[in-house]
């Protein structure tokens, strides 16, 4: 059994979050102990990550070696199947348990360590094997150990959302987007730049050494971790008995109606990623657009995330954070369409300007953590967890048709299909217009 939801009480579940905030964004919970400690230490933690990240990113470099040991778009789809299953179904279930924790740093430490396990046990086994022969169980294995790594990242993703919403007043939540997002991208840009571009240029397309490093970034993350200070939870609080995960996710759903509407915004808006494998597929096919041409992504790519992030998390901080969902969302339906529009000018001028789909891409990531910080606002504190699941069970739910989406790549050609997804995603922005922002309920 499990008491009624806060939100019950009012039409909205954001109305009783509310409450706890006042005109200057902080929380009734009064300071945070060590916020400026924990800031600079979850501004670390997201740049050592983000280093790592730019050498496996699922709009390049996943599906590029997955092409390269399979072929079909239905195969490339199931990357993303794989992605979002990890990082949704393991963080409902783990939910009831974090929020039990005194301590969740440590849950972030370890997850985030695991994270990088199956990076350096691809790297052992692309060293090992003959790339003279076909090797057809290459493929599956490689689903399977990012399948691992999903999982590690879907736990490790609400110990960080978590810790951030506990460790953080409202107003250091938008600073922290735009300080980690810009020097994680540049920091990101700079290693690529310097090792990026030769290990490419390798007999074996480099894989070796990039998911070894990427493996080393993630383990280097978790010690980061390890520098929060994070007072433990009361412990009546810990031991409240608590839903079984997917009735949690059940009761949120159906008692917040204001979540609801974020999971239809979410839902949609989520579209994007799944195409994300296919258009360096689309340059590869149509433009001849190979090898170092995926550095260059990658680095655009990035520094697209610092620049986004820098402006999303001053109007985070400045106007709350449903106006940078809807700049976000909005951004991310731009993506299909121009990677269309630059195929269209041909293959000359198409190979000199794919650049440009990365811009628009590189909102992505950001939008998916204003997703975050709007659940955070709209949640009461000690039902984080729960709430964070479920939004995760939400993204997973577009991820289901992502092969089918690659099947029909193949079978009715690109353009339907970018054309398709942009205006799904441009519906989704314009269904932020019907959420509520917390930080202003306390007015009316």
């Amino acid at each position: 059994m499990t008491g009624p939801l806060p939100s019950q009480a009012k039409t909205d579940g954001a109305e009783s979050r509310s409450t706890k905030i006042d005109a200057e964004g902080s929380t009734a919970v009064g300071d945070r102990p060590d916020a400026a400690r924990n800031l600079a230490s979850l501004i670390g933690y997201d740049v050592v990550v983000r280093i790592g990240w730019i050498f496996k990113t699922e709009s390049v470099i996943m599906p590029a070696f997955l092409d390269l040991v399979a072929g079909p778009g239905w195969i490339r789809g199931c990357l993303l199947v794989v992605n979002r299953f990890g990082q949704s179904i393991p963080p409902a279930l783990f939910a009831r348990r974090l929020r039990r924790m005194p301590e969740k740093k440590y849950a972030l430490a370890g997850w985030t360590f695991c994270m990088g396990l199956p990076f350096l046990a691809l790297a052992a086994v692309w060293a090992s094997v003959e790339r003279a022969s076909s090797h057809a169980w290459m493929a599956p294995l490689f689903l399977l150990l990012y399948g691992i790594f999903s999982c590690c990242h879907g736990l490790n993703q609400i110990s960080y959302s978590t810790l951030q919403g506990k460790l953080l007043p409202v107003r250091l939540r938008g600073r922290m987007l735009a300080f980690a997002a810009f020097s994680g991208s540049c920091m990101a840009i700079v290693f690529a730049w310097w090792l990026m571009g030769d290990w490419l240029r390798l007999p074996d397309g480099g894989f070796t050494y990039i998911f070894g490093f990427t493996g080393i970034c993630f383990a280097l993350a978790a010690g980061v971790a390890l520098w929060l200070r994070e007072q433990p939870d009361d412990h009546a609080r810990r031991t409240e008995i608590v839903a079984h995960p997917l009735r949690g996710a059940i009761d949120v759903v159906r008692h917040d109606a204001n979540f609801r509407r974020l999971a239809a915004v979410v839902m949609l808006s989520v579209i994007g990623t799944v195409l994300f494998p296919h258009y360096q597929a689309l340059a590869r096919e149509r433009l001849g657009l190979v090898g170092g041409n995926l550095m260059i992504w990658v680095i655009v790519q990035n520094a697209a995330v610092g620049v986004f992030g820098l402006l999303l998390g001053w109007i985070v901080e400045k106007r709350g954070e449903r106006l940078g969902l809807r700049l976000a969302v909005f951004c991310n339906s731009l993506a299909p369409l121009t990677a269309l529009a630059v195929d269209a000018l041909g293959p000359d001028e198409g190979r000199r300007w794919f650049w440009l789909v990365f811009i628009p891409l590189g909102m992505t990531p950001i939008s998916l953590k204003t997703m975050v910080g709007y659940t955070l606002e709209i949640a009461p504190e000690h039902d984080h967890p729960r709430y964070l699941s479920t939004l995760s069970l939400c993204l997973a739910v577009p991820f289901c048709f992502s092969p089918l989406v690659g099947w029909a790549v193949d079978a009715v050609g690109y353009e339907r299909v970018f054309c398709g997804g942009a205006a799904l995603i441009a519906l989704a922005s314009l269904l932020t217009f019907r959420l509520v922002e917390p930080r202003h309920l306390h007015s009316h």
